[in-house]
């Protein structure tokens, strides 16, 4: 079209090339200046769930009423293998002293340790005298690098104060060692894995995108393309998200960024070789560089926009979600997407068009006039014209669309079948590695006492003056599944709140645990209405970890529930509009769904059967639909809008013969890319990004391999002309093909 060749013009023409790229450096030194970077703007104590959750009303109710206990808790867990000493006890002892007289940055409350005689703990020891569990509380403002510096000062203090190493290993007889767990612990050591990631999936992003272009293209000048155009665009993204965020329009963790630096190597160097690979294409039928760019730009700018665009609006649709961390990704990953898709359509053209062939030296490629005359310069004979066109996978998808279709359906849908098989689970712990130390001390919990221990639970009640709280302690003490059940404590300003703090007989932040909150929700209640209280159901409040995990998999199901219906009808309405197909549009959604399942399905397969996992993470589903169902139709859109500019011009099969040839090579760089982008997600210590990892990248391949190049195609082969339904072919074809100059 006019449109693209001349907008082709303005970003790579003879003189506006370098301005395209004065331009872009320019914009990225002003906002470096201006503006701050995102990573300084991180903030990984960001609440998850909304205020009204029950969980969070609860908190408020604690914070209230029995504010010595109202703090996040780290948990000490000190050890000697063999039993402790006296002396160890009179360490601990004295340490509780210290922090009472000098307390730590944030520290909330500690109980009063340092006032009793040592032997007063050994009461408390477990059964075989070897472990002893001791709280701190913090502030619950304290993010988790102040908490982190906090627990950094204690350490430091235990080691004056015994003389040897806290971080000495369990099993070692000769040392008191310390393990700091709970939700602080936890807390602390989560973002620093994901702050110790960062530089790492960096590396190996960059490391792993170099490797595959120089392996794909052999051109050292090219592979340096892709990624510039991405440093260029996260050197844009980076101020631009840090400016958001420092305004308060947006909050941005480490989690967030790591996922977004991925994502952008990913995907940006998708839409880098969709163009590159199309002004491969013409230098072997253009001997002006410059015309040869712009016919490519022509090709392939319009699919690039409309894959760019589906990717932003399918991210976009995370602002919907009510759980803090799926909202938080939605604005970084939807603006780091939209600049870079502006790289691929400006950046990328300018840097090519200043290149130009030697962009892919030392394979450069020429029409054959120039490689003739190249041959005659040098004294050697002309290269003989090759005529026949190499058969390659679309012919075979041409001359067997029924098999094809039968095979691949068949292939996927066994595949899709295992993903009614997953379990899923919300704790926490089980995404670290067994060496760290949260984790660590957990075990050594769970071992030497009830894993309750870890995060109790607080139960509160409003007896209005009519309920006997002991009553209440004797009907929760004969639950099933609770363990231990404190003395009813007096709230601080109302004094008919009575509240208990109830440990389970399982891990708080298991499935089992979190599951049994409505149920003591519903017990507590019962009996509150059975000693004649009005409105029981409002005089029941649960707080702690357990209650917090058990609303964040209500909210997270319910954010799943919506959001992928929405990105479904999304990508649907832009397909439609796109190609102005109802039957096209309909396949091409129901493949890359079929595709999603197939991924999860065979990526249960590797985590649960393969390594072994009990079950992957809750949030892993909405993660990789919307990234493999928005990044999958990619895909499609560049193979689909080949074959559709070929139709005007051949029959349809041999449009499609050719449009998938034609696509194949590229297609499969960019998804072994993308896919490889994501695997690296699988090398970091944290479980959860190596299930996303894993799933995400098995969802690339079968896309690559099998939906794009097997069974699209082929279902459009057997439905023929009614691919274009309602569209008329003519007009059809005018509006998706892109007329050359």
């Amino acid at each position: 079209m006019k449109g693209m060749s001349g907008y082709g013009k303005w970003v790579a023409g003879s003189k506006t090339k370098w301005i395209t790229l004065v331009v872009w450096i320019a914009v990225i030194g002003a906002l470096t200046l201006l503006w701050p970077s995102v990573n300084s703007q991180e903030l990984n104590n960001a609440s998850n769930l909304p205020g009204d959750s029950q969980s969070v009303r609860a908190s408020g109710v604690a914070e209230r009423e029995f504010p010595a206990g109202s703090g996040v808790p780290a948990l000490l867990v000190w050890h000697r293998e063999g039993g402790m000493s006296e002396e160890d006890l009179v360490h601990i002892t004295a340490v509780y002293s210290k922090l009472e007289q000098q307390p730590l940055a944030h520290q909330n409350y500690v109980p009063p340790l340092g006032q009793l005689p040592p032997q007063a703990l050994k009461a408390s020891l477990s059964e075989d005298g070897s472990t002893l569990v001791t709280p701190v509380l913090f502030d619950k403002t304290a993010d988790s690098d102040q908490l982190g510096e906090a627990l950094t000062e204690l350490k430091k203090m235990i080691t004056i104060e015994t003389g040897s190493d806290p971080s000495a290993a369990t099993t070692d007889s000769k040392n008191l060692s310390l393990r700091v767990t709970g939700p602080v612990g936890i807390s602390v050591d989560a973002t620093g894995l994901f702050q110790n990631a960062d530089v790492s999936l960096l590396i190996a992003t960059v490391v792993l995108v170099l490797v595959f272009l120089l392996l794909i293209y052999r051109s050292p000048i090219l592979a340096l393309i892709p990624l510039i155009a991405v440093g260029f665009a996260y050197g844009v993204t980076s101020p631009v998200l840090g400016k958001m965020a420092q305004e308060g329009w947006i909050t941005v963790d480490s989690q967030a960024i790591s996922i977004m630096t991925v994502l952008l190597f990913g995907a940006g160097t998708d839409y880098c070789l969709f163009l590159i690979s199309r002004f491969r294409q013409m230098l072997k039928v253009e001997e002006h560089k410059g015309h040869a760019l712009l016919r490519a730009i022509t090709h392939s700018s319009g699919a690039i926009a409309m894959s760019g665009f589906t990717v932003v609006l399918a991210l976009f649709a995370l602002l919907l979600a009510k759980y803090g961390a799926y909202h938080r990704f939605a604005v970084p990953f939807s603006v780091s997407i939209l600049i870079m898709g502006i790289a691929s359509l400006t950046l990328v053209p300018a840097l090519l068009a200043i290149f130009g062939r030697t962009s892919f030296f030392p394979f450069i490629p020429r029409t054959p006039q120039m490689e003739a005359a190249r041959a005659k310069a040098k004294g050697k004979p002309a290269p003989e014209p090759n005529p026949t066109r190499k058969r390659g996978i679309g012919d075979l998808v041409v001359s067997r669309p029924w098999a094809i279709v039968g095979i691949t359906v068949v292939l996927l849908g066994v595949l899709a079948s295992f993903s009614s098989g997953i379990k899923f689970t919300y704790d926490i712990l089980s995404s670290f590695p067994k060496d760290m130390e949260s984790r660590q001390g957990f075990d050594l919990i769970g071992k030497q006492f009830s894993p309750g221990e870890l995060a109790p639970a607080k139960l509160m009640i409003d007896t209005q003056g009519k309920v006997n709280g002991e009553d209440i302690k004797v009907v929760l003490g004969g639950i099933s599944y609770i363990d231990k059940v404190s003395d009813p404590q007096q709230g601080a300003v109302n004094k008919n709140i009575l509240g208990y703090d109830i440990e389970f007989k399982s891990n708080p932040y298991s499935l089992e645990a979190m599951n049994h909150i409505p149920a003591l929700q519903a017990s507590t209640e019962q009996a509150l209405a059975e000693s004649g209280l009005d409105n029981a159901k409002a005089s029941v409040w649960i707080s702690g970890q357990t209650a917090t995990q058990y609303d964040t998999k209500e909210i997270g199901e319910r954010d799943t529930d919506l959001i992928i219906p929405v990105v479904i009808g999304m990508i649907t309405i832009l397909l439609l509009i796109y190609l102005r197909s109802v039957v096209a549009t309909v396949y091409l959604v129901a493949t890359v769904i079929l595709s999603f399942f197939s991924a999860l399905g065979l990526g249960w397969i590797i985590i649960h059967y393969i390594m072994g996992a009990d079950a992957i993470q809750g949030a892993i589903p909405l993660y990789s639909f919307v990234f493999l169902v928005a990044l999958g139709e990619d895909y499609n859109i560049f193979m689909i809008s080949n074959i559709w500019k070929k139709r005007k011009v051949m029959p349809l099969k041999q449009a499609i013969a050719e449009g998938v040839n034609e696509t194949g090579s590229v297609i499969t760089s960019a998804g072994l890319i993308l896919a490889g982008t994501f695997a690296v997600l699988a090398s970091l210590p944290i479980q959860v990004l190596v299930q996303f990892g894993i799933i995400t990248a098995i969802g690339v391949l079968l896309d690559t391999f099998i939906v794009r190049p097997f069974l699209v195609p082929a279902i459009t082969v057997l439905l023929g002309r009614w691919s274009f339904w309602p569209g008329k072919h003519k007009e059809l074809d005018r509006a998706l093909s892109v007329s050359e100059d």
